[in-house]
């Protein structure tokens, strides 16, 4: 077959009515319901199903015994249309679940682009997750979580529902998240969850220069080892570091936290740490 024809395995269940790109790959023991959309060169490997309202982006692929646009699980749930968006270059393991939204969660639940999603994580219903994540081992979203982009969430991570993960943050494994994560922070532990500094490797990874991680580094210091509280902690970062895009992403995200963040450091500030 050539590169833009449609590969559909005759074990599978595709009904005319869904719609596939051109360079789909469909293997086997695979359903796909009737409203979905799967954009060109995604492939399907085998004993997947892709229900709902569910929209998939270009050049994904999809692992073995993946349910995608499942019900959510919400006892308030009353048949409503609503759906999954999916955007391009993603990677799902085995035995990923992703579920549709809920009416009063605003109705889709929706993943940017390039993720990689290993075996066993689950994305609830409502939530929303951003650009280039990583999702290790049996990491758990609760709904309405919303995930920003570069985030990593570890092994057997569980994040409560209704809360945030900031940009480039990095949950360690066997977490239990039940506030929100700043964006650069590292936070690992089980009720309670402490505080382990920036996450400079992570930065480094991603071309963050010394000069500007050591700009992160003053906001930590003030916002976690101070004797500040959080509102006085945003006024002194305000006060001492001129506005720039790492500076105001993270007071942005302390402003519009309603659960309140993750802020009990693991230890005392080391100024040579990271």
């Amino acid at each position: 077959m050539g590169p833009s024809e449609v590969f559909v395995h005759p074990t599978s269940v595709v009904p005319s009515q869904a719609q596939l790109g051109e360079g789909v790959w469909v293997g086997p023991h695979c359903v796909i319901g009737d409203k979905v959309i799967i954009h060109k060169n995604t492939r399907l490997e085998g004993n997947i199903q892709i229900l709902g309202s569910t929209e998939i982006g270009e050049s994904c692929l999809f692992s073995p015994f993946s349910v995608i646009g499942g019900e959510p699980q919400d006892v308030g749930y009353r048949q409503e249309a609503t759906r999954v968006l999916i955007g391009d270059r993603n990677v799902f393991r085995e035995f990923i679940t992703v579920h549709r939204g809920t009416i009063k969660g605003g109705g889709e639940t929706v993943i940017g682009n390039g993720g990689y999603f290993m075996a066993y994580s689950h994305i609830g219903h409502d939530c929303r997750v951003g650009n280039d994540v990583v999702f290790i081992n049996a990491a758990t979203l609760g709904g309405h979580v919303s995930v920003d982009d570069y985030a990593t969430i570890s092994a057997f991570s569980a994040v409560h529902q209704f809360c945030r993960i900031g940009k480039y943050a990095y949950i360690g494994g066997f977490t239990v998240v039940t506030l929100d994560v700043v964006p650069f922070a590292k936070v690992a532990g089980m009720r309670p969850v402490l505080f382990y500094g920036l996450n400079a490797i992570g930065l480094r990874r991603q071309g963050f220069t010394r000069d500007r991680i050591q700009v992160i580094k003053h906001i930590f210091k003030l916002l976690f080892y101070s004797d500040l509280n959080t509102s006085q902690a945003v006024e002194m970062i305000q006060a001492q570091i001129p506005p720039g895009e790492d500076r105001d992403e993270v007071i942005r995200f302390i402003q519009s936290s309603k659960r309140g963040i993750i802020k009990k450091p693991s230890g005392t500030w080391d100024e040579e740490s990271e």
